[in-house]
């Protein structure tokens, strides 16, 4: 989709969509939603819409990165620890390794 064909109400209502689809654990959402809407939000000269759509991409930013984060943290400890849980940590697991490393 090509923002320049949209109306600043539209583009308002799409970058709030793409936000509040972040929160259904969808955060590639925020992913896309800071991407999209970084021009829109910081290099346009400024309209009436931009401040809410200026909120709206930093929030999905920091969403974004606070969900990365806690992905990285729980593949880490999975990785370092899935061995010493035992069978708590192969039911955790969609594919059982035999043997051990």
């Amino acid at each position: 989709m090509d923002l320049r064909r949209v109306n600043n109400a539209e583009k308002l209502v799409m970058c709030r969509r793409y936000y509040l689809g972040g929160f259904l654990v969808l955060p590639f959402l925020w992913l896309i939603n800071s991407v999209w809407f970084f021009k829109e939000a910081f290099m346009k000269p400024q309209y009436t819409e931009q401040a809410q759509i200026k909120s709206y991409v930093i929030r999905s930013m920091i969403g974004c990165v606070v969900w990365l984060a806690a992905l990285i943290t729980w593949i880490t400890i999975f990785q370092l620890k899935r061995v010493d849980w035992g069978t708590v940590g192969d039911d955790l697991l969609i594919v059982i390794p035999h043997g051990r490393a």
